[in-house]
C-alpha cells in the first residue's frame, strides 16, 4: 500500500472520512502533543484522533456511549487456598452434619433449634385424643346393657365389652404412635446458617422432605415474629427470610430466641456482601 497517495473520502478500514493527513509510514515518529497541551476533540466522530505505533488510526467515542472493559481469566481456575481454621471447621460440619451439601470450605456457623412448645403440642393433642376414647368406652360398655347387646350383636355384655377394650386400646396404640411421627417430623425441621448460605431442611412427612439453600449474598431481608402472649413468655417466635430477584419468602416456625438468630443472620448478611469474614474467628 502506497502511504504517499491517499485514497480520498475514506480511511484504512473503508469509513467515508473528508480528506485529511495520513499518518507518517511505519517506523517514523509521530508528533505527539506536548504536556499540558489542551486537547480539541474532533465533532465528527469518525475523524482520528491519535495513531498507534503502527500508524494506525485511533478514534474518540462519544461520552454518551457505556464503556466496556474485558477481564481474561483461565478455563481451569486454581481453587483458592484454604486456612487451617477454615479447614477444621468444615471436616467438623461434614462429620456432625452429614445430611447437609456443603461445598468446600463450607461451615456451620450456627444450627437453628426449634422451641420444645411444638412438642408439647403434639403430645397434648394425642393425650385428648387418648382421654376421649377412655371417655367413650366409659359411657358405652361399663353400663349394663343386658338385653340390648344380646339382641344387637348375638353375645353377653362382658364379650362385646372386651371387644370394645381391645378397639379402643389399638386406637390408643396409633394416636400414641401419631404422636411419635409428629415429634421426627418437627425435630427433622431444621434451619443452618454457613460462612456462605442458609440451607433449610423441611420435613413434611415421614417420607417427604427436601432442602433448600439460599447464598447470603441473595438475601435481602430477615427479620422475626413474635405474636401472643405464650410466645412472649415463653420466647419463641418466626423468622422471616426474602431473597432478591424472585421475590422468595422462606420461612422457619417455633424459633427458640429468634431475635438472636436474626441478629447473627444479619450480621452475616452484611459482612458476607461487604467482603468480610462471615466468621469474626476466622480472621485470627
Amino acid at each position: 500500500m502506497d502511504y504517499n497517495t491517499p485514497d480520498a473520502g475514506a480511511d484504512n478500514f473503508g469509513r467515508p472520512q473528508p480528506p485529511y493527513q495520513f499518518p507518517p509510514h511505519p517506523g517514523q515518529p509521530s508528533k505527539a502533543p506536548q504536556y499540558g497541551a489542551q486537547q480539541q476533540h474532533p465533532q465528527n466522530p469518525y475523524q482520528p484522533v491519535a495513531y498507534d505505533n503502527q500508524g494506525r488510526p485511533l478514534y474518540a467515542h462519544p461520552s454518551n456511549q457505556p464503556q466496556m472493559m474485558y477481564f481474561a481469566r483461565p478455563l481451569d481456575a486454581k481453587p483458592q487456598p484454604l486456612s487451617e481454621y477454615i479447614q477444621r471447621r468444615h471436616a467438623e460440619s461434614v462429620k456432625n452434619f452429614p445430611s447437609l451439601n456443603l461445598s468446600n470450605g463450607e461451615y456451620i456457623i450456627s444450627a437453628v433449634s426449634r422451641h420444645p412448645i411444638g412438642i408439647l403440642r403434639i403430645w397434648a393433642a394425642a393425650f385428648l385424643v387418648i382421654l376421649a376414647l377412655i371417655g367413650l368406652f366409659s359411657v358405652l360398655f361399663t353400663q349394663n346393657t343386658g338385653s340390648s347387646v344380646d339382641t344387637a350383636f348375638g353375645t353377653d355384655v362382658s364379650s362385646f365389652n372386651a371387644i370394645g377394650i381391645g378397639v379402643i386400646a389399638i386406637m390408643m396404640i396409633l394416636a400414641a404412635i401419631g404422636a411419635l411421627i409428629g415429634t421426627y417430623v418437627y425435630n427433622n425441621n431444621r434451619f443452618y446458617l454457613t460462612n456462605e448460605s442458609v440451607i433449610q431442611e423441611i420435613q413434611n412427612s415421614l417420607f417427604s422432605k427436601h432442602e433448600q439453600t439460599v447464598s447470603l449474598a441473595n438475601i435481602e431481608d430477615a427479620s422475626f415474629e413474635q405474636s401472643g402472649i405464650i410466645p412472649t413468655l415463653l420466647n419463641y417466635g418466626r423468622i422471616r427470610l426474602s431473597t432478591e430477584g424472585d421475590e422468595t419468602t422462606y420461612r422457619f416456625n417455633y424459633v427458640a430466641d429468634p431475635k438472636k438468630h436474626i441478629a447473627v443472620l444479619n450480621n452475616a448478611v452484611e459482612a458476607f456482601k461487604n467482603g468480610r469474614p462471615v466468621d469474626p474467628n476466622e480472621e485470627d
